[in-house]
């Protein structure tokens, strides 16, 4: 996920900060804007990150900023559905092979347009591969398997206490987010959960919503010592 993130924020280049200062002339394209180029990068801490640093610079105004903030957040949704439509529908890993296979020898050209080129292909192979093996390692729960009943039995201990269960779960996915540094890539995690059987869908959405909670770190700590105008924007 990092790899794909460096490589299309390498990628986009000084074009970024100049779609960023075009799309903020009113809330709705700043909305617009944050979606698209969260989207693009597959990162919306990376996104935030930038916004903070232009509002910090005095380059937005906190009107300007809390609209890309907004569409960075709506962006980032972008991975998990990609990897709910493709990932458990389509045989992916037979795609993650030759983007890496493609991606690999393009690192050693001279271009450092190929070589950013490189890192958006092995990333995204990377990705594809990783959530193969993601899925091959969590098995569909056998009812007949005592193993299996055993871990279900044990998973509902924690969701015995009604809205105590609720935030338990969406402080397990801010947790492990804020460890990964990656609400995309625990999220795919929660959504091959879901999808094996592992967790329900309230206890995955509580994680889910947690993720998103954890997500938000980053921007807060790339605020530490900015303006109070970029502080608010990290607060968003």
């Amino acid at each position: 996920m990092r790899v794909m993130s460096l490589g299309l924020q390498k990628l986009a280049g000084d074009r970024l900060r100049a779609i960023l200062a075009a799309l903020t002339t009113n809330r709705f394209t700043g909305i617009v804007g944050g979606f698209v180029i969260t989207g693009i990068i597959q990162s919306s801490s990376a996104t935030t990150v930038l916004v903070v640093s232009f509002a910090n610079a005095g380059l937005l105004s906190m009107f300007q900023a809390v609209g890309l903030v907004m569409g960075a957040n709506i962006g980032t949704t972008i991975t998990g559905w990609l990897v709910s439509i493709f990932g458990f529908k389509v045989k992916i890993t037979a795609f993650a092979l030759p983007m890496i296979g493609i991606g690999f020898p393009l690192s050693f050209f001279s271009s450092q347009r190929m070589r950013n080129l490189s890192e958006v292909l092995v990333g995204f192979g990377l990705l594809f591969l990783g959530l193969g093996f993601l899925k091959a390692g969590v098995p569909t729960i056998d009812p007949s398997n005592p193993a299996d009943l055993a871990t279900i039995e044990f998973i509902r201990k924690f969701t015995d206490y009604g809205f105590g269960s609720t935030l338990l779960f969406v402080l397990i996915g801010t947790v492990l987010t804020v460890v990964v540094q990656s609400s995309s890539a625990t999220m795919a995690i929660t959504l091959v959960l879901a999808d094996q059987g592992w967790i329900d869908f309230e206890l995955a959405a509580a994680m889910v919503l947690g993720e998103n909670i954890g997500t938000t770190i980053t921007a807060n700590l790339a605020a530490i010592g900015a303006t109070r105008n970029a502080i608010r924007v990290a607060r968003f």
